[in-house]
C-alpha cells in the first residue's frame, strides 16, 4: 500500500476547512508548537490524518472514533472550552472522566505531526461506563458508538437537576402540539452537545387489534437502525395437514425472502393455503418420521431451514389452548438383521398426525380420533368382499365418512359398553396405542379413563399398525413428504443490491409486535399483540444510520453482505419526515462510514472519512490512505454518518 497521504500547507494555514468548519481549528493550530515540517511552501503536516493504534481487537473502536472525531461540530466543540459544560453531579455520568478522556484523545488526533495514538486511557474510562468493553474481545462498532454517545451526553448534560415531568394524555390534541410538548419535556432533562447535534424525534403509533384504540407517543432518536430487505427470493415447499381429518395432505410452494424470517414463511403459507381467520399454523420439521423441532419463533432466520429438510404445517384453531393436542406416531413391523439373524421389530414410519381432544377422555376416544385423522388416507375399496357396497359412496358429509370408517375398521375392533374391565378385547388385529409418559411405554386400553389435562405439551401416542391396516390405508401418501426445495443446477446469481431508501421504508413499515412485547390496551384493560408503526418526526443535524447486517436467533447468527446503494451528495428525507412545520432542511451529505469486513467469526473494521472538498481517506487503525470517492460505496458499509445541508434555492 502507498505511504499515508500528507495534507499540504494550505490546511495548516487554515485556508481549507475540515468538513466545512474551522472555527476552533485555526486557533488550535496557532497555539500548537510545531505545525509544519520543512520550510516555505514545501512544508507539510499531518493534520487530521492521525491513525489509532490497535490495542488488540480494538479496530471496532478505532473505526467509530475516527468517524466521530471528524464530525465538524464535534471537532469545534472539543477543541474549544468544553470543560466548562462538564456535569460532575450527574449520577448517570462518569464525573466528566469520559468526556475529558475523549476530548484529550480528539486533540491528539488533530495535533500536528501525525504520530499514531494509542487510546489506552480513553478505553479504560469507557470500560468504567460500559464494562462490556473491558478486555480485548472484538465488539460491534455501532454498539460501541451508542454507548460512547450516551456516555458523552451524560458527562456533558447541562441540566444539573432534572425536573420530574409526568406524561399527559394527549388524546384529541393536534399532533404538532403533542410532539412539541414531548420534545420540550425531553430537552428539560437532556441538554448537551450530543442532543443538539445527534438527536431527533420519531412518532410511535400502536393500534389495538380488538378495539382499534390508537396510542401515539413521540420519542427521541439517536440513530436509525435500518433493516436490509432482501431482494433475493427463495422458494420453499411445505406440506399442510389438517387436524380434523377433513382433507388430504397437500404440498404448497411459496416464495419468501432468502434472508427472511419464519414469520415471512408463515405469512406466505397462510395466504397460499387459504388459512381462515380462526386458524393458525403449527410448522414443524420432520426427520426420520419424528418431529425434529417446532418452528415457533417468528424472528428466527429462514437460513435455519435447509433445502433438503422436510416441513409440515398443521392447521389448528386459534383457541387450541383449551383442547389438548395429541401427537400420533406410527409404527409397523419391519425385518431387522442382528448378529446374522433376521427378526421383526417395530419401526417408526410415516408422518406424525396431530389431533385435538377435550380434557377428559378414554382410550376409545383416542382410537376414534386417530381413525378420523386417517380418513383421507383410506384406499379405494373396489370389489373387496370384506366391505359393503356402501363403503364406496364417500363424500364430504360427516355421516358418510363415519359409516365408511366404521365399516372398514370394524368395532369388534371397538369395545362394547357392556364389556367388563377385565375382559377387554385385545385389538392386535388393527391398531394398538401406547402412551410414552414413563420409561416404558404403557398400552392404552379402550375403556381406560385417560386424563390429559395435566399435559402442558401435546400427548404423544405411538400407534402400532397391523399388516392388514397397512394394506387398507395409503401409507405411501402418509410417508411422502416433499423437500423444502429440490436441488437444481448451479446458476450464478447476481450480487444482491438494495437502495438505502428501501431500507428506510422497511424500517417505517407497520408490523405486529412480537408475542414477547404484548401491549396493554388502556381501553380493553388487557394485553394484546398490537400493530406498531414508526415515523420520522424531527431529523437531527448529524444523522447516524446503522445498517443491520448482523442477525441473531436462538440457533443461528449470520451477516448480510448485501450491497446497499446509499446517496453521497444528496440524501433527501423530505418524503419521510412527517412534521412539515420545521424550517430545517431534510437533505444530507455523507461525510464518514464505518466499514466491517469479514463474517461472524471474525472480521475487521475500518473507516472512510471526507476531509472536505471530496477528499476521502481510509483509516485502517494506525494507517491512513487516500481513497477515491468512487470506491467508498461497498457491501462492507455498516454505519453511515450524514450532516444536514441547507436546501438549494
Amino acid at each position: 500500500m502507498a505511504e499515508p497521504y500528507k495534507i499540504i500547507d494550505s490546511i495548516c494555514n487554515g485556508s481549507v476547512k475540515i468538513n466545512g468548519s474551522n472555527d476552533n481549528l485555526n486557533s488550535y493550530i496557532t497555539s500548537s508548537n510545531s505545525v509544519r515540517r520543512g520550510s516555505g511552501n514545501g512544508g507539510v503536516c499531518l493534520l487530521g490524518l492521525t491513525g489509532l493504534r490497535n490495542l488488540g481487537n480494538t479496530c471496532f473502536m478505532n473505526s467509530a472514533i475516527q468517524c466521530l472525531a471528524h464530525t465538524p461540530e464535534i471537532v469545534d466543540y472539543f477543541l474549544g472550552d468544553y470543560q466548562k459544560e462538564i456535569n460532575y453531579e450527574n449520577p448517570l455520568g462518569l464525573n466528566g472522566e469520559l468526556a475529558l478522556a475523549f476530548g484529550d484523545l480528539l486533540r491528539k488526533l488533530w495535533a500536528p505531526g501525525g504520530i499514531p495514538v494509542a487510546p489506552r486511557m480513553f478505553k479504560l474510562k469507557l470500560a468504567n461506563f460500559a464494562p462490556q468493553f473491558s478486555g480485548y474481545n472484538q465488539h460491534d462498532s455501532q454498539e460501541f458508538l451508542a454507548f460512547l454517545l450516551d456516555g458523552l451526553h451524560e458527562d456533558l448534560n447541562r441540566v444539573k437537576c432534572k425536573p420530574y415531568l409526568e406524561a399527559k394524555d394527549a388524546e384529541g390534541q393536534p399532533e404538532e402540539e403533542v410532539a412539541e410538548e414531548y420534545w420540550r419535556n425531553h430537552r428539560a432533562r437532556n441538554d448537551s452537545i450530543i442532543v443538539d447535534l445527534c438527536q431527533g424525534q420519531y412518532r410511535s403509533m400502536l393500534v389495538c387489534p380488538v378495539c382499534n384504540k390508537v396510542s401515539v407517543t413521540f420519542d427521541p432518536l439517536m440513530y436509525l437502525s435500518l433493516p436490509i430487505p432482501s431482494t433475493t427470493m427463495r422458494t420453499m415447499t411445505v406440506t399442510v395437514l389438517s387436524t380434523d381429518g377433513s382433507t388430504m395432505p397437500a404440498p404448497f410452494t411459496v416464495t419468501v425472502p432468502k434472508y427472511g424470517r419464519f414469520q415471512d414463511l408463515i405469512d406466505a403459507l397462510s395466504t397460499k393455503c387459504f388459512l381462515r381467520n380462526h386458524e393458525k399454523l403449527l410448522v414443524a420439521e420432520i426427520y426420520r418420521s419424528k418431529i425434529f423441532r417446532v418452528l415457533d419463533e417468528p424472528s428466527d432466520l429462514l437460513g435455519l431451514i435447509r433445502d433438503e429438510d422436510k416441513l409440515v404445517a398443521y392447521r389448528l384453531p386459534k383457541d387450541s389452548e383449551t383442547p389438548s393436542l395429541v401427537l400420533f406416531m406410527h409404527e409397523r413391523k419391519e425385518e431387522s438383521c442382528h448378529l446374522g439373524r433376521l427378526s421383526l421389530e417395530w419401526k417408526i414410519f410415516g408422518t406424525p398426525l396431530v389431533g385435538r381432544l377435550s380434557d377428559l377422555t378414554n382410550g376409545s376416544d383416542i382410537r376414534k380420533l386417530f381413525l378420523k385423522l386417517l380418513d383421507p388416507f383410506l384406499m379405494p375399496v373396489g370389489d373387496d368382499s370384506d366391505f359393503s357396497d356402501e363403503a364406496g359412496k364417500i363424500d364430504n358429509g360427516d355421516s358418510i365418512v363415519e359409516d365408511v370408517t366404521s365399516s372398514r375398521v370394524s368395532d369388534n375392533d371397538a369395545v362394547s359398553d357392556s364389556s367388563e374391565a377385565g375382559d377387554e378385547p385385545h385389538l392386535s388385529d388393527d391398531f394398538q396405542f401406547y402412551r410414552l409418559d414413563s420409561i416404558r411405554p404403557t398400552e392404552i386400553k379402550m375403556n381406560e379413563p385417560l386424563s390429559i389435562s395435566d399435559f402442558a405439551k401435546p400427548l404423544t401416542i405411538h400407534v402400532q399398525w397391523a399388516e392388514k391396516m397397512i394394506e387398507k390405508y395409503d401409507t405411501c401418501l402418509l410417508s411422502s413428504l416433499m423437500e423444502v426445495c429440490k436441488p437444481q443446477l448451479f446458476t450464478r446469481m447476481p450480487p444482491e443490491s438494495v437502495s438505502l431508501y428501501k431500507c428506510l421504508e422497511a424500517f417505517l413499515k407497520e408490523e405486529p409486535l412480537g408475542p414477547e412485547d404484548m401491549w396493554y390496551c388502556p381501553r380493553c384493560k388487557k394485553h394484546w399483540q398490537a400493530s406498531k408503526k414508526l415515523d420520522l418526526w424531527r431529523s437531527p443535524d448529524i444523522l447516524v444510520i446503522h445498517l443491520k447486517r448482523f442477525s441473531f436467533s436462538r440457533y443461528f447468527k449470520s451477516k448480510l453482505d448485501t450491497y446497499v446503494d446509499f446517496p453521497i451528495d444528496d440524501l433527501d428525507l423530505s418524503n419521510y419526515v412527517c412534521c412539515k412545520n420545521s424550517q430545517l432542511s431534510n437533505r444530507y451529505v455523507l461525510y464518514a462510514i464505518s466499514n466491517h469486513y469479514g463474517g461472524m467469526g471474525g472480521g475487521h473494521y475500518t473507516a472512510f472519512v471526507d476531509l472536505g472538498h471530496k477528499r476521502w481517506f481510509e483509516f485502517d487503525d494506525d494507517r491512513v490512505y487516500p481513497v477515491s470517492e468512487d470506491n467508498i460505496k461497498t457491501s462492507a458499509a455498516y454505519v453511515l454518518f450524514y450532516k444536514r445541508v441547507s436546501d438549494v434555492k
